[in-house]
Formats: C-alpha cells, sequence, structure tokens
C-alpha cells in the first residue's frame, strides 16, 4: 500500500503542492466535522440532566453553524484541489507522450498499436486522473482523521477506545489482503482496456473495408472479443472484491453493535455515566466513517498503481532527439554515404551514396518498393540508418535537434493527412505564426482559394480527421499550400501532383516550380515532364542506386531509365 501511495506521489509531479492542500483542507473537515460531535454531546448531557434553557440550545446550534460552514468552505477547497491535481497530472503526462511521440522512428508505429498508444492517453489516464487524487487524498486524510478520533475517543474513555482501535485494525487487515489480491488481476483489467480499445479504433478506421466487402456482423469479431474480454476482467475484479467489501462491512457492524453492548454493561456495572453510554451509542454510528473513506480508497488503489504503470511504459519509448543541437547550416546540400537501411529483417537500402547539391533538383525514380520513399524519409530522419550516414549542409543529420532537422524541410507526401481543424490552421500548421493574408497568397499559389472560398465557411470551415471531406485533388493542394506557406529550404516531394486534376495540373505544376526555386528539391515522381527537367535524376532498383544522371544522359542508355520514358510515351498516347 505505502509504495503504491508512493507511486502516485511521484506521479503526480508538479501538482505535489495541490494535493496536500487538498489533505490539508481534508484534515480541517474532519476537525469541523468534530464540532458536530460536540454539538450532540452538549445537548445529551443537557436531556440527561435535565437542564433545559436557551443558553444550551445556543450553545448547540454555534456548534453545528461552525460546523456546517467549516466543512462545506473546506470540503469546495479539498474537491478543488484535488480536482485540479487529478485534471493536471494527466494532463502533463499526455502532454509529455505527445513530445515523446514526436521525436520517436517511425518504427516504432509499426511494432506497436496505435490503439495501444491511444488507450493509453485516454482510458488508462481517465483512471489516473479521475481515481489518483481522490484514492491519494482520501486515504491519507481518513487514515490521518481516524487517527485523531481515535486519540480522542482513548482520551475519552480508553476501554471504547480500544474497541474502536481492534475493529479499525481488522478493517484495515481485511483491506490489506484485497489490495494484495488484486496485484495480479488489476493489470490484466487495464490491458483489457487498452486492447478494447485498439479494437475499435481498427474496426471505424477499417469501415469502408468491412462495408465493401459485406462483413457488417462478421467483421466487428475482434471488437465482440474485445469487449467480452473487458466484461471478463471487470466482472473478475468484482469478484474478487466483493467477498472483502463484504467483510468490511460485517467488521465495522460487529465493532459497532459491540461499542453499544460495551456501552449498555459499563453503564450497568456504574462505570460509565447515562450521558456517556448514550454518547457511545451515537458515536458507534459515526466513529468508523473516516477509516471506511481511507478503506473504500485502497480497494481502488491497485487499479491506480497498474495504471500509472501502464502509463509510464510510454516512458521507454525509443528517441531520436537525445544528443541534437540546433544546428543552422550554410549550404542544404544533401549527401547520403555508404547507407544501410532495412526494416526489421528485410533490407531496404543496401550501400546507398548519393549527392543532391545544394539549390538543385533531384528527381527519383524506380519500380515500387525499390526504396525511393525510404531514402526521403532518411532525409527528415523519420527512421536511422542502419549503417554509413546522411548529411545536409555537412552535418550528420542525428547531430541535428528534430526540430532544427525539420525547420530545414518541407515534406508533400502523395497520402496527405490533413487535422480535424479549420482549413487556415491546417495550412498554418508547419507556420503557425503566419497572418492571414500569408495563408491566403499560399492558398492562390497552391491552386485551392477557388474550392476553399466557395465552401460555408470559407478557411474557418471546420474538415474532418484526415481531410475527410475534401477530395484527393483537394488535400493534395492544400498539403503545397503548407509546404509554401512554411517557406523551408529543402523540399521533398512524394508524388506531389498525384492526385491532382488535369485541370489544375499546369496550375499546380506552377506552384511548384514557385515553391521550389531557389531550393534544394528531391521528388519521386512518375510523370515524364517532371522528371527530365530535373538536374540529376537517380534510378533506385532493389535498393541501390543503378543509374544516375540527366535525362539527356540517361535517355540513351539500356537501362530501367528508358523503359521508363518509352513506356509513359506509349501511355501518353493510347487512344479509345
Amino acid at each position: 500500500m505505502i509504495e503504491a501511495l508512493k507511486k502516485i506521489w511521484r506521479f503526480s509531479g508538479r501538482e505535489k503542492s495541490n494535493i496536500n492542500k487538498s489533505v490539508l483542507f481534508c484534515f480541517l473537515n474532519a476537525i469541523f466535522h468534530m464540532f458536530e460531535i460536540a454539538a450532540i454531546y452538549v445537548v445529551v448531557l443537557a436531556l440527561v440532566s435535565g437542564v433545559s434553557g436557551g443558553k444550551t440550545a445556543w450553545t448547540a446550534f454555534g456548534l453545528i453553524l461552525v460546523s456546517i460552514l467549516g466543512n462545506a468552505v473546506t470540503k469546495y477547497f479539498s474537491q478543488l484541489e484535488q480536482t485540479h491535481a487529478g485534471y493536471f497530472m494527466a494532463a502533463n503526462k499526455r502532454i509529455d507522450i505527445a513530445a515523446r511521440l514526436k521525436s520517436v522512428p517511425m518504427g516504432y508505429f509499426n511494432d506497436n498499436s496505435l490503439g495501444e498508444i491511444t488507450g493509453v492517453s485516454t482510458t488508462v489516464l481517465d483512471n489516473v486522473e479521475n481515481i489518483a487524487p481522490m484514492v491519494l487524498v482520501g486515504i491519507l486524510s481518513g487514515l490521518i482523521n481516524a487517527a485523531v478520533f481515535i486519540v480522542m475517543i482513548l482520551a475519552w474513555d480508553w476501554r471504547i477506545g480500544i474497541l474502536v482501535v481492534l475493529g479499525t485494525a481488522l478493517y484495515l487487515l481485511i483491506t490489506s489482503r484485497m489490495e494484495k489480491k488484486s496485484i495480479a488481476i488489476a493489470p490484466n483489467r487495464q490491458k483489457s482496456e487498452a486492447v478494447l480499445v485498439a479494437a475499435v479504433l481498427e474496426y471505424v478506421q477499417g469501415m469502408s473495408v468491412i462495408k465493401s466487402f459485406n462483413l457488417t456482423g462478421r467483421g466487428d469479431k475482434r471488437v465482440r472479443d474485445a469487449l467480452e474480454y473487458n466484461r471478463k476482467s471487470n466482472m473478475d475484479m468484482e469478484r474478487l472484491f466483493t467477498p472483502y467489501v463484504m467483510a468490511q462491512g460485517i467488521v465495522l457492524q460487529i465493532f459497532s453493535i459491540g461499542m453499544v453492548l460495551a456501552a449498555v454493561l459499563f453503564f450497568l456495572a456504574g462505570t460509565m455515566t447515562s450521558a456517556n453510554a448514550l454518547m457511545v451509542v451515537i458515536m458507534s454510528f459515526l466513529v468508523f466513517a473516516q477509516i471506511q473513506s481511507a478503506g473504500s480508497g485502497l480497494s481502488l488503489l491497485r487499479i491506480v498503481s497498474s495504471s500509472i504503470e501502464h502509463a509510464e511504459q510510454m516512458d521507454t519509448i525509443p528517441q531520436l532527439d537525445e544528443n541534437g543541437k540546433k544546428l543552422t547550416p550554410n549550404s542544404h546540400d544533401i549527401v547520403f554515404t555508404d547507407v544501410n537501411f532495412s526494416y526489421e529483417k528485410k533490407e531496404i537500402l543496401h550501400q546507398v551514396s548519393l549527392t543532391v547539391p545544394d539549390k538543385t533538383t533531384t528527381a527519383v525514380i524506380g519500380p515500387s518498393g525499390s526504396g525511393k520513399t525510404t531514402l526521403c524519409n532518411l532525409i527528415a530522419r523519420f527512421w536511422d540508418v542502419n549503417g554509413g550516414s546522411v548529411k545536409i549542409g555537412g552535418y550528420d543529420v542525428r547531430a541535428y535537434t528534430l526540430e532544427a532537422l525539420m525547420d530545414q524541410i518541407s515534406m508533400v507526401f502523395q497520402n496527405v493527412y490533413l487535422f480535424a481543424d479549420t482549413i487556415e490552421n491546417n495550412i498554418k500548421f508547419g507556420r503557425p505564426d503566419a497572418t492571414h493574408e500569408e495563408v491566403v497568397m499560399a492558398a492562390k499559389n497552391a491552386c485551392c482559394n477557388d474550392f476553399i472560398e466557395a465552401l460555408p465557411d470559407g478557411y474557418n470551415t471546420v474538415i474532418g480527421e484526415g481531410g475527410a471531406s475534401l477530395s484527393g485533388g483537394e488535400k493534395q493542394r492544400l498539403s503545397i499550400a503548407r509546404a509554401m506557406l512554411k517557406d523551408a529550404p529543402i523540399v521533398i516531394l512524394d508524388e506531389a501532383t498525384a492526385n491532382v486534376d488535369p485541370e489544375n495540373e499546369d496550375r499546380l505544376q506552377k506552384a511548384i516550380e514557385a515553391l521550389t526555386r531557389n531550393k534544394t528539391i528531391i521528388m519521386i515522381a512518375h510523370r515524364l515532364k517532371t522528371v527530365k527537367n530535373a538536374d540529376q535524376i537517380l534510378v533506385v532498383d532493389n535498393g541501390q542506386i543503378v543509374q544516375s544522371g540527366t535525362h539527356e544522359q540517361l535517355i540513351g542508355r539500356k537501362g530501367i531509365y528508358s523503359d521508363f520514358v518509352h513506356g509513359r510515351r506509349e501511355a501518353v498516347g493510347w487512344k479509345l
């Protein structure tokens, strides 16, 4: 129990002070609760002694009023500090996870379920947010207040105090056993929740496939299995807790009845006054309230502890940006030297060496799966090379901080991802401080201003996650506008015009020329007119550079490039 409490305490980080304040207010709340008991005792003494009068009534009323006001104020501030601590300790962890995810190798996302990360960031941290401060504050304040109550009762009548001590000790013993038993089962519950989130997320993302293959009712087997797993793990937890919760209740009831019987016996034996005996009967309903509050928190302690352990697994995510420096190169040439790279055991690039001179355009072509996109991803350090080096401006990309590296690069992907936000914010993603006028200018240059203005809210139109409400060509043009606005010295284009309709292709080609003017360009392209104007053409096959040169140099050689050119010419010349 102590170790679990320490774990919550460590996890709270900057919120420790708010937890301290909440515990203090809980303690003060218990003190004000004593005023209520004192008021009852005043009334009991008056009734037993037969004394009547306004003084007794006003004394009792004053004590109760102080108790009510004090309880209200202290409970309000305790709950406020507790809620603040819970919200921010979870929020800080989510921000920390997000920051770490920005600097992990992309291979991490191949090896780890997106649902697992989502589950930790949502369900697992929801448990921490809603339960951890309540458990920590509840247990600490309950134990402190129970100890104060016990000391007061021992000082008032040690015989009744002994009964309270024994009842409290037995209650805590049962709670401790329950907490130890939950060690084995609580992690399984956390795992089941993460599995459920992963299954639901996959099901929603794959809904188009499920519907297109008419798998409704069959394609959701994984979701149904995850729901059953989650149901079973929760039921197992409840089955474990129920007998212990019943035992806790029975113990407190037995000792409450024991207090009443003891008071009666002591009164009959003449060792306790009738007023005190009556007060013991009343206190039997109140005395275990604080320890019961602490015990209810202990029953949730293992769940919180498991949630924190699960969340802290995110701290082991491998990081790329560990020793980088904020470098600003004087030139932006790109040099690969003997680069080797593999996805797990599958080799993608083998001994690749190439140079992209500063402020030149290099086109990369090759068969599907040859390693073209991997070349570009290594420049942006989405992965680290297994051997050799990739340098920008004379510095190894691993020498940069990721932020400094990405300041040098704009990327336009074939598969564009847009965020569930306004169109303007999506364009400003690479440069958040841009003005509206600059956003509009970039949109005009990227040939997307017309369709944006036609939307109901123009640039303030909120688009769906992934840009689901836009066509492929519209998303592509927004992506190019985003790259234009960022205005980085290196531009990487991965089939930037692949999803653009023919009537906008020429305009967009001019926009790309404006985007790439006086910049270092590396592009993956399959359109002949895009490739033939490049300063350098690299032909990739089976993870190696098999041909390099200009269009004029390569067109006369036998090989992949000449086959590519002839194949494109035949494709363009087809007729119905």
